[in-house]
């Protein structure tokens, strides 16, 4: 595996096809439009008769797994899905990590409702014996495990068809977003600072990375403290470097976008550097835009260099990780959500960013000589791509993705227009944002896991609260 790594971070051209092929925004990057209304890229969205998921015409959409079935390895799919990844497997199969943002609470409540699945393990714990418990990471004070965590599903592309589900990671707390690599692993990130003692023994808030291998089961979870300990969300990870970004998603805190530099790339448990991104020249730069921020305001297409602030005691033993980034100079962003790569770019979400508190989305084009001792004489560059002026046009952007033509998809995580709607949003190269997906379910469903599977013509992605995961198809480039 150390082979492969090394070979993959060698080669940006490898590493991306790795990736499935994303295209390049940077070259339409200073020539775009500022967005005004939306477009119908792909069309009016037709209402679906089963009440589900209204698609554009030519659209459709096959329920591939729900909460509450039961999985090969005598479990049961937990509820609360919420980010997620494809990765190529054996005999041109897709493997499918998936998060389920499950906290103690979400056990209680499912102890109340007979029709609500949440743990793996069965409403008593009926089913635990089916495992190695000694790989349950946490468990709450009353001896229940903790049932965040990831599970995994093999799918035939072709007919899509689930071959194999099975619990890939137990025992954690409110697993939300995270990110691939490219060597076949989930980043799975934890969305709290819970402490030991806080009716649980561990210490929460970090990320664990789960191998796409079916065949390994019930994974050792290990926390990867060089990726610091915070209310995670997304972890975007540049295959040219290895070098992985941390979005934060902090209610009622200032959030950060850190990243973490490792000692040796590929191997994120062998120690490395630690540090928060800073606006050149303006130290604790507001980049929320809200009506109450205080100096100047971001301008849409504004480009920024950046500097990167080191951070020490990342494992945050007093729960204060962005204030102090924040004196040291780091931007302050609102609830970094979801981060994903094109091609030598990333994008992330900070969801109620904007004057409008709709959402924003930031680009980060890395230096050539990003993590090095070089990259102050040419720094790497932040630009507000995407700021919704209006939340018919996007609201709460959440969990997102970067298509294999450069589009970005946006998951929305709240009623987009009064009706109880969430929609999945595409952004063109342009900055012009489309709908591709609503939401038709009775309660409201936030969009999560969007991603695409190894064949660029399959979209995987999550509803949160009905636990269901789909794959659509469609005519993507019949334009």
């Amino acid at each position: 595996m150390d082979i492969s790594r090394r070979k993959l971070l060698k080669s940006g051209v490898a590493v991306s096809a790795a990736f499935g092929g994303l295209a390049t925004l940077a070259a339409c990057s200073d020539q775009r439009q500022i967005p005004s209304l939306s477009i119908d890229k792909y069309g009016k969205l037709i209402a679906d008769p089963n009440g589900i998921m209204d698609l554009p015409k030519g659209f459709a959409y096959k329920i591939l797994s729900k909460a509450g079935e039961k999985m090969d390895d005598g479990l049961l799919v937990p509820g609360d899905f919420d980010g997620m990844a494809a990765f190529a497997g054996k005999d041109g199969t897709t493997i499918l990590l998936r998060n389920h943002e499950i906290n103690a609470k979400d056990l209680l409540n499912e102890s109340k409702d007979a029709s609500k699945t949440m743990s793996p393990f069965g409403k008593q714990d009926e089913l635990l014996d089916n495992i190695d418990q000694s790989r349950i990471y946490d468990r709450n004070k009353d001896g229940r495990p903790m049932a965040g965590g990831v599970t995994g599903l093999v799918v035939d592309p072709g007919p899509l068809h689930v071959k194999r589900q099975w619990l890939a990671l137990a025992g954690t707390y409110d697993n939300c977003g995270g990110g691939p690599t490219p060597w076949n692993s989930w980043i799975s990130c934890e969305e709290t600072r819970k402490r030991a003692g806080e009716k649980c023994y561990k210490d929460h808030g970090w990320a664990f990375e789960v191998q796409a291998d079916p065949e390994l089961g019930l994974q050792e979870p290990v926390p990867l403290k060089g990726l610091g300990r915070f209310k995670h969300e997304a972890a975007a990870l540049d295959p040219a470097t290895g070098i992985v970004y941390l979005t934060q998603d902090d209610w009622g805190h200032p959030s950060l976008l850190y990243r973490f530099i490792p000692d040796m790339p590929g191997k994120m448990t062998e120690g490395g550097r630690f540090q928060a991104l800073m606006v050149r020249g303006q130290p604790a730069r507001d980049m929320r835009n809200w009506p109450t921020s205080k100096g100047k305001k971001v301008k849409l297409a504004e480009w920024f260099e950046t500097d990167w602030v080191d951070l020490k005691d990342s494992h945050n033993p007093e729960n204060d990780l962005e204030d102090r980034g924040i004196k040291a100079g780091a931007a302050r962003f609102t609830r970094g959500e979801g981060a994903w790569f094109g091609d030598r770019e990333m994008f992330f979400a900070c969801t109620d960013g904007g004057a409008a508190k709709s959402g924003q989305i930031w680009r980060y084009v890395p230096s050539e000589f990003e993590g090095t001792e070089f990259e102050s004489s040419k720094p790497g560059r932040l630009q507000l791509f995407v700021e919704s002026p209006d939340k018919a046009v996007m609201e709460y952007c959440d969990n997102l993705t970067v298509a294999p033509w450069g589009d970005v998809l946006v998951c929305e995580d709240e009623y987009a227009d009064g009706n109880g709607n969430n929609y999945l949003r595409g952004v063109t190269p342009q900055g012009k944002i489309y709908t591709l997906a609503r939401s038709a379910l009775k309660q409201k469903n936030e969009f999560c896991g969007a991603c695409f599977g190894p064949d660029g013509k399959t979209l995987y992605v999550n509803l949160q609260q009905d636990a269901l995961t789909f794959a659509i198809r469609g005519p993507w480039h019949e334009l």
